[in-house]
Order: C-alpha cells, then sequence, then structure tokens
C-alpha cells in the first residue's frame, strides 16, 4: 500500500492543473420546451466569454448537469413531463450543483404563490416574459462574475488545504502501517454501510455486528458476538447445523451473490431479508463480511404487483373477450349496414329508373328558390326545354293556370291533382292534373312536382261529350215529338171535326184544346230550362234562407199527402247561387221524395258543412229506387209517373252542372237520399 504522501502532489504542480483544466469560456444552461424561446436567450446572451448549452426539457437539462459545469441556469417554468420547479428541486438536491444560481423565466404563471414556490425550490430571480433584455443580460454578466470569484476561492481554499495537508501528512504515514489491517476491514465494511453488517469466521462466529443490527434484530451487539450467524436465520439453521462443511461451503458459494432467507426477530418475529456475502484475508485468515437488508416491504410491493398484474391480466381477459363479442357484433353490424346499403343503391337504382320512365311529367324543386334540381324525360318531352336550359333555373308559376278559377298555381302550397293548364316551349296550351309533395333530399328541402298530362284525354271527353249530346238530343227529339205530338193530335182532331160545322165547337171542347196547348207549351218550356247556355244570376247568399223561405210551400204540399216535413238545417258559409234555380233545384227534389212515400211518411231536409263543401241533403222513406230506374235518372222524358214530363231531375242536374255542383244518390229500402255538394269556391267560368 502506497503512503499519503506519495499520493500527493507539489504545491505548484498542483496549480498548473488547476489552471489548464479551468475552463476558457463559461457555461451557461438555458431551459425551454419551446425552440423560439431558446433562440430568443441566446440572441440576447450571445458573447465569446459564454458557452451557451440549450435543453429542451427538464429531464435533458439534467444529463448536461452531468456533463457540464454552469455558472447559471435560465429555467423555465411550465414544460411538458418536468417541469421548471420539480427540476429546479433536483439540481438543488444534487451537491455539485446546489449552488448554481437558478433564474426562472415564465409567460404564463404570474400568480404569486407560482413566484413564492419558485423562490421556495431555490430560484434566486423570477423573470416574466416578455422580459428586458438589457437587464437580462447584466443580471447574467453579474452571475458570471460570482461564479469565476467562487472558482478562483475554491482554488484558494483547495491550495491552502494543500499545504496543511503536507504539514500533516508526515505524521500519517507514521500509522499508516497499523491502519492496514483497520484499512482492509472498513473498506468492505463501507461498501454495505446503509444495511445491517455482521462479520464473522468460517465457523459461522459472529465477530462485530454495526448499529444497524439493533432496528433490524432488536439485539444488542454483545448478544450476537460470538453467536452463531445462523442464530439471525433459524430457517436456514435446520439446514445446515447438522453439517458445518455444508454450511462453509454454502458460504463460500454464497459469496458475491445476493441470496433471499427469511430472517428471524428477537420477538420471534420473521421477515425477508436479501444477503449480500463478501470474503476477504486478514492475516492469513478468511473473514466473511454479510450484508443484510430487510425486503419486507419489497415483497409487499411485489406481491402487490403481482395481486395487480393478476387483477390485470383478468381485466384484460375479460376486456378481451368483450372485444371480441364487440368485434362480432360489429362484423354482424357491418354485414348488415352493407346489404342496407346494397338495398338502398339497388332501391335508389329502381327509383331513379321510376323517375325516368315514368310517363307522368316529374320535376324535382328547391323549396328555398323554387329553382329545378332534377327533371325526368317526360318533362322535358312535353315542355319542350331540355334538362339543361331548365337545371338551376326558377320555374315559372305563370305556365300553370287553375283551370278553374283562371289563376295561376301557387307551387308553394300542397296540391293533390287540381286540374290545370300549363304552357309548352312552342306556346302549346295543355291540361293536366298537378301535384306537389314536401320531401328532404340530402337535409335539403325541396318539392316533388307531378304533372299528369291530360290533353288528349280531355280531346277525348270532349268528343264523347259532343257524340253524348248528339244522342242526347236525339232521344229528347222522340220524346218531344211524342209528348208534344200527342196533344196537337187532339186538337187537330177537334178542329178537323168543327172545320164544316163551327156550331158543334162548344166550350168544353175549347177549354179542353187550350189545355192540351198549355200542356205542349209547358213541355217545350221545361225543355229549355235544361238548356246549357241559360244565364244563371248568381251571388253570395245562405242556402239556409232559401230553405227557409221555400218551407211552407213544401209543407203544404206534404199536409194534403198526410206526410210529415222535417228541417236539420246546419250552420253554413254563404254560397254563390242563383235563387230561381236552386229553388226549383229543392222543389223539383223534395216534391219527388213525397210522392215516392206513402202517408206518415217522413221528409227530411238537411244541410251541413264538409270542410270546403255545403251540402244539401234530401232524404225520403219511400221503397228505394230499383238498380234499372237509378241508372235512368236525370235523363229527360224518362219517368215512373203517370203525369210525369221526366223533366224535373234533369232540370236539377242542369242547374247543379251550372253551380259546379255534384249530386249523388243514396237509396235502400228504408229511402233514399239526394245530395248536391257546392263548393265554397265556384268556378267562374260559368259564372
Amino acid at each position: 500500500m502506497k503512503t499519503v504522501t506519495e499520493n500527493l502532489m507539489d504545491p505548484k504542480e498542483f496549480i498548473e492543473k488547476l489552471n489548464n483544466k479551468l475552463p476558457q469560456k463559461v457555461n451557461i444552461l438555458m431551459v425551454d420546451d419551446h425552440p423560439e424561446n431558446l433562440l430568443a436567450l441566446a440572441a440576447v446572451l450571445t458573447s465569446p466569454n459564454y458557452n451557451l448549452i440549450s435543453a429542451h426539457s427538464g429531464k435533458e437539462a439534467l444529463k448536461c448537469m452531468l456533463q457540464h459545469d454552469f455558472a447559471v441556469i435560465l429555467l423555465d417554468v411550465q414544460m411538458p413531463g418536468l417541469n421548471g420547479f420539480d427540476t429546479a428541486k433536483l439540481i438543488k438536491a444534487r451537491e455539485k450543483t446546489k449552488n448554481i444560481p437558478i433564474i426562472f423565466i415564465t409567460a404564463i404563471s404570474q400568480e404569486m404563490e407560482h413566484v413564492h414556490q419558485g423562490y421556495s425550490v431555490g430560484a434566486i430571480d423570477y423573470i416574466f416574459k416578455p422580459f428586458h433584455p438589457e437587464t437580462l443580460k447584466k443580471k447574467i454578466e453579474q452571475f458570471v462574475k460570482i461564479h469565476q470569484n467562487h472558482q478562483e476561492n475554491i482554488i484558494q481554499t483547495d491550495l491552502g488545504r494543500l499545504l496543511e495537508l503536507n504539514k500533516v501528512n508526515k505524521e500519517l504515514d507514521r500509522t499508516t502501517l497499523n491502519l492496514r489491517r483497520t484499512e482492509a476491514l472498513s473498506k468492505a465494511i463501507s461498501e454495505t454501510i446503509t444495511d445491517t453488517i455482521v462479520t464473522f469466521d468460517n465457523q459461522g462466529s459472529i465477530l462485530s455486528v454495526n448499529p444497524a443490527a439493533k432496528c433490524m434484530f432488536g439485539y444488542q451487539e454483545r448478544e450476537l458476538v460470538e453467536k452463531h450467524v445462523l442464530k439471525l436465520f433459524p430457517k436456514w439453521e435446520d439446514e445446515v447445523l447438522s453439517d458445518s462443511s455444508t454450511f462453509l461451503s454454502t458460504i463460500r458459494q454464497s459469496v458475491g451473490k445476493i441470496i433471499e432467507v427469511v430472517a428471524c426477530h428477537k420477538n420471534k418475529s420473521c421477515f425477508y431479508a436479501d444477503l449480500l456475502i463478501a470474503s476477504t484475508i486478514i492475516e492469513e485468515e478468511q473473514i466473511f463480511v454479510c450484508t443484510i437488508r430487510d425486503v419486507t416491504q419489497r415483497k409487499q410491493i411485489e406481491e402487490v404487483k403481482k395481486q395487480r398484474f393478476n387483477n390485470l391480466e383478468h381485466i384484460v381477459e375479460k376486456r378481451t373477450l368483450e372485444l371480441i363479442k364487440s368485434n362480432e357484433k360489429l362484423q354482424i353490424e357491418i354485414e348488415e349496414r352493407k346489404k342496407i346499403a346494397d338495398h338502398l343503391f339497388h332501391t335508389q337504382e329502381r327509383f331513379r329508373k321510376i323517375f325516368d320512365s315514368s310517363p307522368c311529367l316529374m320535376a324535382i324543386l328547391s323549396q328555398k328558390d323554387l329553382s329545378f334540381i332534377e327533371v325526368n324525360a317526360s318533362w322535358t318531352k312535353y315542355i319542350g326545354f331540355s334538362c339543361d336550359e331548365l337545371i338551376h333555373q326558377k320555374i315559372n308559376s305563370k305556365n300553370f293556370i287553375d283551370e278553374v278559377t283562371e289563376t295561376f298555381i301557387d307551387l308553394n302550397q300542397k296540391i293533390r291533382n287540381k286540374k290545370i293548364k300549363y304552357g309548352t316551349k312552342n306556346e302549346e296550351i295543355r291540361s293536366g292534373l298537378l301535384s306537389t309533395e314536401l320531401i328532404d333530399i340530402h337535409s335539403e328541402p325541396c318539392m316533388l312536382v307531378v304533372l299528369t298530362d291530360i290533353t288528349d284525354r280531355v280531346h277525348l271527353e270532349n268528343e264523347m261529350y259532343r257524340l253524348d249530346r248528339l244522342n242526347l238530343i236525339g232521344e229528347m227529339a222522340a220524346g218531344i215529338a211524342h209528348e208534344i205530338r200527342n196533344p196537337m193530335t187532339t186538337v187537330q182532331g177537334f178542329l178537323q171535326l168543327s172545320r164544316n160545322n163551327v156550331d158543334n165547337l162548344s166550350l168544353d171542347i175549347i177549354d179542353l184544346m187550350l189545355d192540351e196547348l198549355n200542356r205542349a207549351n209547358s213541355i217545350i218550356t221545361e225543355f229549355l230550362n235544361l238548356a246549357k247556355n241559360k244565364i244563371s244570376v248568381k251571388k253570395q247568399q245562405n242556402l239556409n234562407a232559401i230553405i227557409e223561405a221555400l218551407s211552407p210551400l213544401i209543407q203544404a204540399e206534404a199536409f194534403r199527402s198526410n206526410k210529415q216535413l222535417k228541417l236539420e238545417l246546419g250552420e253554413c258559409p254563404d254560397v254563390s247561387l242563383d235563387e230561381k234555380e236552386i229553388r226549383q233545384l229543392i222543389l223539383n227534389m223534395a216534391l219527388n221524395g213525397l210522392d215516392a212515400m206513402t202517408s206518415n211518411g217522413n221528409l227530411t231536409i238537411k244541410t251541413y258543412q264538409d270542410k270546403e263543401i255545403v251540402v244539401l241533403q234530401i232524404k225520403d222513406e219511400g221503397q228505394g229506387i230499383s238498380p234499372e230506374v237509378l241508372s235512368k235518372i236525370g235523363t229527360p222524358f224518362f219517368t215512373t209517373k203517370e203525369t210525369g214530363t221526366g223533366l224535373g231531375l234533369a232540370i236539377c242536374y242542369s242547374v247543379a252542372k251550372r253551380h259546379d255542383a255534384q249530386i249523388d244518390i243514396e237509396t235502400s229500402e228504408k229511402g233514399t237520399t239526394f245530395s248536391a255538394r257546392f263548393q265554397l269556391i265556384p268556378s267562374l267560368i260559368n259564372a
């Protein structure tokens, strides 16, 4: 072993070596997680005397502390991971770096509690961004000077200590030889000084223990010295006491290794411990040094970790099963959605084909401005405009006219099969049935317009109507000829008889001829009432008022035949009516009802409103109408009465037609109901 004086160097050599180790530049550490902030600091502190070192995190700053000595540290507070305060604590906890001045620079944590926290962890200054460059520069210069002065003081102190050591080295050399044995033992002990240390010989006899044995095992040093080391490990003692060579062999094999045993406290409580055994030779005798570390806490932590690991395995296994099930459900859902998507695609294709190939004119408009979004082939065919000419163009509502009111159609309202006239590109006027429906396409409010062209059907109906009129005229001509020929024959016969003898022409004969002529005139008058071109004088009036004015006449006629009249007049709005024609319609249907009943029958006249329609009902309690007769009702000169002309109901139908009304008949064995339905908005065509 070399003496202490041999290890010491000359003071001049020491000073020269320190001067060579002193850095030419002063190291300054800048810590910030934002590179732009580091660039700004570097721009302010750039100097030939400074070596600026940047770190982007607290962890990187700590690595730099192990590699360099710094005069000052500029430390950001808010950083991910290890923040500025935690980094400062670790720097101050290290002996070598605890005196390095730290300046906190921050732009966020300006509250006083953060400032106090910064000073509490060892900062000497707390600067807020934005900072004054010159002020920061001057502060750094002062801290650098302090660092340089401190380094010089350290050198002077080390030099003084060196001189002092040289004085006492000679005295130490005298005692070096006496301390060789102690030095070797102390070296082995110093390696494990933090735990209980037991020294024993190759027989297992304890030579010494350190004070930590009292805390760990509860024994005083005197209670253990010269006792066998296995006293501290009773479970191990049962295995090796029977054979000392086995114990020595086990100890030698365990040298340099950590073995886990169960140690026993003085109070008989047991705990887990790690043994680290070292061996050395002192004066040709093998001595063992055993370091004992209580690992009860570690075992508990390991047990907790094991339990947590098992729990985690269980959770992972459970979660894996859930994920597998969820994945299976997801696969099923994906398949279902794929089927739905395929079905939706095919459905869209079908509806697209229906839309494109529909014989009806179809268009999709935007509700926002009524501009065309899509039209089908029938629309372009009938209207005459191409698809490109219509798309994104606003629809012209003036091209669509209500056939009843002769007014423009309001496309913003919902429409159902309204009969209209519409214009085409070549100014042709066509007829159609218009319907609209509000729909949403991709969350955009739209309108579906469907127009059924009935121009050809209208032409066909008009032609059929013309042919029906010609047929009706023929039938009516035959009826008129028959009905008028009868009175004319009577008059002609009497006139021929009285031609040769005027004296034979009595007053009774003259009255009979006048009656026959009046009958013929009545037939002609009623026939004229069927004329289509008859002018109706309409005005807004209440249907109930007309019925109440006419009821005494009907009541009187009912009393004559021992029958009753009942009025059930509901509240109805005014309707555009020709009073004379409506009186005739009511009177004709009421008299027909009275004629259809026997004595004690009840004739009921009822009115009510059904939405946009005012309804007039006349109900009798007769035997009903047979299907054969029902099919011919309304035909001129068709009658089931002996004295009837067959023009009463024909006149009723003609009046209803001029009022845009509709007559319905319901018949059964309990009676017949005639219903006339008047619209609240009458047609202006026949007004």
